[in-house]
């Protein structure tokens, strides 16, 4: 069976902390987590991946868990987080690697493999489809993203432009740091009832709590340790570093100019969760996910689950990564 190490590494100016499993003679991947979790999510692919003889490593992103916590919103954009990603394999005894990121690790996962497809020969997305043309979910990619999200919520709410909210969106996040994370996984998960989540009913000025709801009985896919752990995280760090994740959208808009059109041509693989809000909310990025990626070898849905795929369906979630990894890379040792 895998273990799980941990170490530091230096890259791009900045320090990663990074789990790793399996072999360091097998192929490798690099697992990019979302907001707001950490290389712990995941913690069920560090071993599945690790056990079928993949060298698996999964960094804390920036800003958050146990690597270095800039905090200037400009140092997020999506080219540094993906030279993040580039330092982070010249570290690594590999040329390449298959790159793989959920919700924000996403968009670096895809972008890594649209900026350096010589590195990260394969791409796994998921619950967040290729933005194409776009750098956020947004409709007008004319103008920086935090105008087209205001012309288009007008006085109702965005949770965007709500982390937006500097000072503001720490407090609220922080005030029960544990009781924010609960609500917030359990919320956006596939075990919420839909009618209990009440984004819709929100107006400018809210707190995006007032939306939430939390479990009645344990979340099976969430054990009380699990929380402990992410609790642990951001009480220790907070949450405004994290947050420069969605602060970082105007100046990413900006320094991504000149991929906008650019197609992902590595071979590349897409796994979300049926009932995600994401792709709820973005079907036409998610219908058209495959005139900008090409080379879309599966696009796997996988009933009943929500947001957090890989933590909601693991087993479901490795199988469909393993699959793909045996298509695109050399026999593991």
């Amino acid at each position: 069976m895998a273990t799980i190490s941990h170490r530091l590494v230096q890259t791009n100016g900045i320090r990663l902390h990074i789990a790793e499993s399996g072999p360091e003679d097998g192929p490798c991947v690099i697992l990019c987590h979302g907001f707001p979790e950490s290389w712990y999510s995941w913690r069920h692919q560090l071993q599945s991946l690790g056990d079928a003889g993949y060298h698996v490593v999964a960094p804390d992103m920036r800003g958050m868990g146990r690597s270095s916590r800039p905090m200037a919103p400009e140092q997020y954009t999506q080219p540094k987080l993906v030279g993040d990603m580039v330092g982070l394999l010249e570290a690594l005894p590999h040329e390449t690697a298959v790159i793989a990121g959920h919700d924000w690790g996403a968009p670096v996962a895809w972008n890594a493999a649209l900026m350096r497809p010589d590195l990260f020969t394969g791409v796994i997305g998921l619950s967040v489809p290729y933005y194409g043309a776009r750098t956020t979910f947004t409709y007008d990619h004319t103008v920086p993203p935090s105008i087209s999200m205001d012309r288009e919520t007008g006085p109702g709410f965005h949770y965007q432009l709500y982390f937006n909210e500097v000072g503001r969106a720490e407090a609220d996040l922080e005030l029960d740091v544990r009781h924010w994370l609960q609500g917030f996984f359990f919320s956006i998960s596939g075990d919420a009832p839909p009618e209990e989540v009440t984004l819709g009913d929100l107006v400018r000025g809210d707190q995006l709590a007032d939306a939430l709801t939390w479990p009645r009985r344990p979340i099976p896919w969430l054990s009380d340790e699990d929380l402990d752990f992410y609790a642990g995280e951001y009480e220790r760090t907070g949450f405004g570093s994290a947050l420069n994740y969605y602060r970082a959208a105007d100046h990413t808009w900006h320094e991504m100019a000149a991929f906008r059109g650019a197609k992902i041509t590595v071979p590349a693989c897409f796994i979300a969760g049926a009932d995600d809000i994401v792709l709820a909310a973005n079907a036409d990025l998610y219908e058209n996910m495959p005139i900008e990626v090409p080379d879309l070898r599966a696009n796997v849905l996988i009933p009943g689950i929500g947001h957090w795929t890989q933590q909601e369906a693991p087993e479901e979630t490795s199988k469909a990564m393993l699959a793909f990894l045996a298509d695109v890379t050399s026999e593991p040792a």
